[in-house]
């Protein structure tokens, strides 16, 4: 695995320097730092936060390579990773106030629109990762994230809750919602969410990955934001796709921007890749027989 760390000397950056180190070390990874200087005048206080952010790193043992590059962030970010395959880049939350309540900048949702990576963005100071929320749309969309999900807990000894939520029924179904939310039942009704549940937690387990699959009813955000409060997780993963047409990004969907807005944790932004035409016949046929 490939980690690129990217830094511009901030206390921010030195929380993306500790978590990148820290999943480095359990996955064996290689780590670039990448230190960024918007301007000529930046680059010597960056060099004194970029000798700090280096022994922190070694100090875990992983293979390093530091580099250092002036311009505009996000240009140098999308040049390092046009020129070298990663895994994952890795930055640090900054937050504006805007409305009485906490907002990512507007930097951090572009770096994630623009690169092509998956993205981890530093939140807090946890000094583990030990549980992990994956929010799964029951779809296969969210093979990608299962999957790196699985390498780092597996790596981290970190145990996963598999989160889904669906929507209330009407009144007169009411009844149906306590049986939705026996996830037990969920699991061995045959039905399309319970199987893909079935699917996204046994490949969790064959990584020696312990699974929990949690399922609430109700408007996604509320549930999700509840779920977040209430369930003291290290990392919270959740996806983004490639717009379709011309447009070369990602879209960042409303749930996503509302999780690294409200997340008290660090947040992994999983990228999802659609398979080729072959690829997606055989994935599909594998789901109506398993």
């Amino acid at each position: 695995m490939n980690i690129l760390i990217c830094s511009d000397g901030t206390p921010a950056s030195d929380n993306a320097t500790r978590l990148g180190g820290l999943l480095a070390s359990a996955t064996k990874a290689q780590v670039t730092l990448l230190g960024i200087a918007e301007n000529p005048s930046d680059e010597q206080p960056l060099r004194q936060a970029l000798d700090q952010e280096t022994d922190i790193l070694r100090r875990t043992g992983v293979e390093l390579q530091t580099t250092i590059q002036t311009g505009e962030p996000i240009g140098r970010i999308l040049g390092q990773t046009s020129g070298k395959k990663y895994d994952l880049i890795v930055i640090g939350s900054r937050r504006s106030t805007a409305s009485g309540r906490s907002w990512q900048s507007h930097r951090t949702y572009e770096i994630i629109k623009a690169v092509e990576p998956s993205v981890l963005v530093a939140i807090g100071t946890r000094k583990r990762l030990s549980r992990i929320l994956l929010c799964s749309g029951g779809k296969h969309f969210i093979d990608d994230a299962v999957r790196l999900t699985g390498t780092l807990a597996a790596a981290l000894q970190a145990e996963v809750t598999l989160f889904h939520v669906m929507a209330e029924p009407p009144a007169i179904y009411a009844h149906l919602t306590k049986l939705e939310e026996d996830v037990t039942a969920l699991l061995a009704s045959g039905s399309e969410l319970g199987r893909n549940l079935v699917g996204e937690k046994k490949a969790l387990e064959k990584l020696g990955v312990v699974v929990n699959v949690r399922v609430r009813h109700g408007f996604i955000i509320d549930q999700l934001l509840d779920e977040m409060r209430e369930g003291n997780y290290d990392l919270i993963v959740t996806g983004s796709s490639r717009a379709r047409g011309p447009l070369q990004h990602y879209i960042m969907g409303d749930v996503t921007q509302r999780i690294l807005d409200s997340a008290e944790c660090s947040v992994l932004v999983v990228r999802y890749r659609p398979p080729g035409p072959a690829k997606g016949l055989w994935q599909l046929l594998a789901r109506l027989f398993r």
